[in-house]
């Protein structure tokens, strides 16, 4: 249940920073526009403010790579992987889900390099490259990231639309060997961290994919919703086993090493942490650079996938397709203002009522007469240790996705 509520908060802040690729951020580069513009009358210092630069490089960096991926033929891609033979594409499907880890750690890398470079103070000597190569490295990254993200999707595609349904099967079981690599391994508080925020970070992946897949089916099938029918219930294998296998990574995680269940509550208060933190006008992060370090979560990338699957998918009628972009982008962001409203009120809710807890903890029980009731020594040991949750947390406010803990990373 704990473990659930975890991930049922942080996929949706996923949702949410996802979204503000779509929503936000072209209304903030339209803000940075118009400053850059009217800058030659009000002589403001500085002409733009560092959150703006950000924008700016990451609207320009969307803009770039997806104008790019146009030029993917997706239908060549999809006919060369189904031409391959079952191992290979099982093999094929595991070095991509391996790549996708790696190339994750590496793009936020790239990412707040490309960004601290551009916002940096200027001297007369640099140290280091400038803010051009960083940016062509970026372009680079999101590119390969999301070519591979379209190869993974191209395999599910694959193994869905197989008629013996074996491939569905070697990909579903494929899930299931993340028990064997983790289940019997000793874990700490903090490996565990990684892993809940590696496995929210993987359901959503999860979701984008099967989005793909479905999108692309009901394209080539013009939309007929009776092959939606045939096609949901394999979705929801794939995502279902998903759930299940995290379900059982986790239970045997916790028995093997002793870890209480209430440990999810204070991984839980980091992410609330950061997102009422966020919400602070003193502070220099931005609420999608926050959760994208914590969960390991870049959504530019897919952004770049999504937009060239769903640009096939809108008629090329000029009238119909303005008025598609439009309404889509209206209802989009109404939804993205809404979910951002509740991730908060959820956020501080739940901030508060750990807040209240602790203090009742912390109060010692008293009798009728005020005194405080002695606690037996058979029984001490019973009741929860606050002071070790609180040092829980405060390593925890200190981890991201990858940072080492314990001389690895989970």
């Amino acid at each position: 249940r704990e473990l659930e509520k975890l991930m049922t908060f942080g996929f949706f802040l996923c949702v949410d920073t996802f979204l503000f690729i779509f929503t936000f951020l072209p209304i903030r580069v339209a803000l940075a526009i118009i400053r850059l513009l009217i800058w030659p009358l009000t002589r403001t210092s500085p002409v733009l403010k560092p959150s703006q630069l950000h924008d700016l490089l990451r609207a320009t960096l969307l803009v770039v790579c997806c104008w790019l991926f146009l030029y993917v033929d997706v239908s060549m891609l999809y006919h060369l992987v189904r031409g391959q033979s079952v191992i290979k594409i099982y093999v094929i499907y595991n070095m991509l889900d391996i790549g996708d880890k790696l190339l994750a750690s590496f793009g936020q890398d790239t990412l707040d390099a490309l960004y601290w470079t551009a916002t940096e103070q200027r001297r007369r000597r640099r140290e280091h490259v400038g803010t051009l190569p960083h940016f062509v490295l970026a372009a680079g990254y999101v590119l390969l990231h999301a070519s591979l993200v379209l190869f993974q999707a191209i395999s599910l595609n694959v193994a869905i639309n197989s008629h013996n349904k074996s491939l569905l099967t070697i990909v579903i079981s494929n899930q299931f060997v993340e028990l064997k690599g983790s289940a019997f391994k000793k874990f700490e508080t903090n490996n565990l961290f990684q892993m809940s925020c590696s496995d929210v970070r993987e359901r959503f992946h999860y979701v984008v994919l099967l989005t793909v897949v479905a999108l692309r089916n009901m394209m080539e099938l013009s939309w007929n919703l009776e092959h939606l029918s045939e096609l949901f219930p394999h979705l929801l294998i794939v995502f279902g086993s998903e759930i299940i296998v995290d379900w059982i990574k986790h239970a045997f995680i916790t028995k093997f090493n002793s870890i209480p269940s209430h440990v999810y509550q204070d991984y839980r208060h980091v992410l609330s942490q950061d997102v009422a933190d966020s919400r602070n006008k003193s502070v220099s992060s931005d609420h999608c650079d926050l959760v994208s370090r914590r969960l390991g979560f870049i959504p530019i990338p897919l952004a770049v996938l999504l937009f060239r699957v769903v640009q096939n998918c809108i008629h090329k009628t000029e009238h119909v397709s303005i008025f598609t972009v439009v309404m889509s982008f209206m209802c989009l962001l109404s939804f993205k203002v809404f979910l951002s409203i509740a991730l908060l009120g959820n956020a501080c809710s739940f901030l508060r009522n750990r807040q209240k807890n602790t203090n009742n903890k912390d109060t010692p029980k008293k009798d009728r007469k005020g005194s405080a009731v002695p606690v037996s020594p058979f029984v001490a040991h019973r009741l929860p240790r606050v002071d070790s949750s609180v040092h829980i947390k405060a390593d925890l406010s200190e981890i991201d996705r990858f940072t080492m803990c314990s001389n690895r990373i989970v």
